[in-house]
């Protein structure tokens, strides 16, 4: 198995207010925990710059130009209660999409199996036409569009276990039958959607989780709902919006998971991509607010990207 990893120095300069949870110490969390030398054999790329105009493959011109007018040349803008943009966020932001777009690339084109993107600012809360809950562009969203453009992908599948739902994601979605979106999220939580109910064009499968639980409510969601759908969807890849803050040290929830879970559910998602999508599997950072607890949570799941 090759599993790539694309990071790059730009995502620390994307800067936060003093107690923002969503800050660069997270990126230096993961860093230090892959130094691990059991990490050795991960392929290490640095991330390309992404072009700009696969944005807008997700979101309209007019979200492009808001975005990028937000970002200020010195200091901070507010752009919602939880969002920033600080000088370097513009250029972190797009060498977001660019790694995602490029790990896509690397499993259709044969460079690795898997990859890995520790990248920031994340992207599953941004909708369309409005970037919130820390996210300017949908990263996940614009690398499956690229997959369906660039390599004629004709079915994605989106799995996303950030303990939030990614509304951003199921907006930019709703009524393309073409990708999967299917979500594990604590409920009631931020952003306030997720329902099962909310299926879109039968493509949308949420199964949210209540307050307090932990593995096994977990896994049977993935187990009952998650795979399944994946099974009846048969996609041409696989994306995770990898969020690890349903881990139990998470400060923003109070879903109780374990690094042994992402691990477990790591492989369940491989053995799909194996079934279904020639093993192409992408990966992309979400949330994770408990440094100790992102990084060993990054660790597992990296850890069974590469055993295969």
């Amino acid at each position: 198995m090759v599993t790539r990893l694309y990071t790059h120095p730009i995502y620390l300069e994307h800067l936060t207010p003093a107690g923002h949870p969503e800050r660069p110490d997270r990126l230096r969390a993961i860093q230090r925990v892959l130094d691990d030398e059991a990490f050795a054999a991960l392929d290490r790329v640095e991330a390309p710059m992404g072009d700009e105009a696969t944005i807008l493959y997700a979101h309209p011109q007019e979200h492009l130009d808001r975005v990028r007018a937000a970002v200020p040349s010195e200091g901070m803008t507010q752009i919602d209660a939880d969002t920033v943009a600080t000088p370097k966020s513009w250029q972190a932001a797009l060498t977001a999409i660019g790694a995602a777009n490029a790990a896509v690339d690397d499993v259709f084109e044969g460079r690795a199996d898997n990859v890995f993107v520790a990248s920031r600012p994340p992207g599953h809360h941004a909708e369309k036409t409005t970037a919130m809950g820390f996210c300017l562009f949908n990263n996940a969203a614009v690398a499956a569009r690229h997959a369906q453009k660039k390599h004629g992908a004709e079915r994605v599948a989106i799995v996303d276990w950030d303990v939030h739902h990614g509304n951003g994601t199921q907006d930019i979605f709703w009524d393309d039958p073409t990708v999967l979106y299917c979500s594990t999220h604590q409920m009631p939580l931020y952003p306030g959607t997720g329902a099962k109910n909310e299926t879109g064009a039968g493509n949308i499968v949420n199964a949210p989780l209540a307050p307090r639980t932990g593995s096994d409510t977990f896994r049977d969601a993935l187990l009952s709902r998650v795979l399944p759908s994946i099974d009846a969807f048969r996609p041409d890849l696989v994306i995770i919006s990898a969020g690890f803050d349903a881990h139990h040290r998470d400060p923003l929830a109070e879903i109780d998971l374990t690094e042994e879970d992402f691990d477990w559910a790591t492989g369940q998602l491989m053995e799909k991509a194996s079934t279904h999508s020639a093993g192409r599997l992408v990966s992309l950072l979400e949330g994770g607010y408990d440094l100790q607890g992102l990084a060993f949570s990054t660790a597992a799941h990296v850890g069974r990207l590469m055993k295969g």
